[in-house]
């Protein structure tokens, strides 16, 4: 899932606490509970993944 802090934020990478998601980038992140918990708070943001261009 891809996701970035509401504005102003700065909400901790799962695993890497001294790392934060911010809102200047979006970031492919697991969708695991712990950010999804976060969507539903509202301290992060799912911003759409880009579409992938199929052809033959």
């Amino acid at each position: 899932m891809l996701v970035k802090a509401k504005p102003g934020g700065k909400v901790p990478m799962e695993n890497k606490s001294r790392q934060y998601i911010t809102d200047a980038k979006a970031v492919k992140v697991p969708d695991s509970v712990y950010y999804q918990r976060l969507v539903a708070e509202g301290s992060l943001v799912r911003e759409s993944e880009p579409q992938k261009e199929g052809g033959n």
